[in-house]
């Protein structure tokens, strides 16, 4: 089952999403990044997840990022810990794609400069380096879960787009360049807390339909925004 927004956003998708996810086993984000995501009330508490599917809150579903999704991991971390003060845990519910493309702060600055430099044409980006995110993910630029879990890989990957953005920062926004060390440190230390997530999404959810699983695909954003 797949549920898209027709419209712009803000067309009730979450709670559509809330209600269809009590009959599904496995929940799915399958695009965009935390510049989207669904608001759900019980009671009195209201629940915020940009990037983490909501069928969470719902005891035993799994809930799977996609590999269409770009990942911010600060973002990502900041949304389990505050499951966890809900007192909903994502131990062995919760998986990422190794195959999803990951936010770096270069792409937060892209976002960023680019809507300043528009003046009167601003489109109302988020900031959050989601377009910028996709784009390097288009031109092959872009890191993958997968190529953090590889430190050498990672390591050479970063060393060789970080090169390339700082010239683009300095030559063209005159802006001061990224320190590599300071960006790896970073994502290393994510490294070791994001590896319990990651799986082989694709295999999982053809394992989950072989066996008659229910899957819901969860769409983030309306499709004429």
């Amino acid at each position: 089952m797949i549920l898209v927004g027709a419209q712009w956003g803000d067309e009730g998708k979450g709670k559509m999403v809330d209600l269809l996810a009590k009959k599904s086993d496995f929940i799915v984000r399958y695009q965009g990044g935390n510049n989207a995501g669904h608001t759900v009330c019980f009671g009195e508490r209201k629940i915020v997840l940009h990037l983490i599917p909501s069928g969470i809150l719902h005891p035993k579903k799994i809930c799977v990022i996609g590999n269409g999704v770009v990942i911010d991991l600060e973002a990502f971390f900041q949304e389990i810990q505050m499951l966890s003060r809900e007192h909903v845990s994502v131990r062995g519910r919760l998986f990422v794609s190794d195959r999803a493309h990951l936010i770096f702060p270069s792409h937060r600055l892209m976002d960023q400069l680019r809507e300043e430099g528009q003046k009167k044409s601003k489109i109302g980006t988020t900031k959050k380096g989601i377009g910028p995110c996709y784009a390097d993910k288009a031109n092959r630029l872009g890191i993958r879960v997968v190529d953090l879990m590889n430190p050498a890989l990672f390591r050479k990957r970063l060393q060789m787009v970080l090169a390339e953005k700082n010239v683009i920062f300095k030559k063209i926004f005159n802006h001061a360049p990224f320190s590599f060390n300071q960006i790896h440190r970073t994502y290393a230390a994510y490294r070791k807390r994001l590896r319990p997530f990651v799986r082989n999404t694709n295999l999982l959810l053809d394992h989950a339909a072989r066996k008659g699983k229910s899957i819901l695909f969860e769409g983030a954003q309306g499709t004429l925004l």
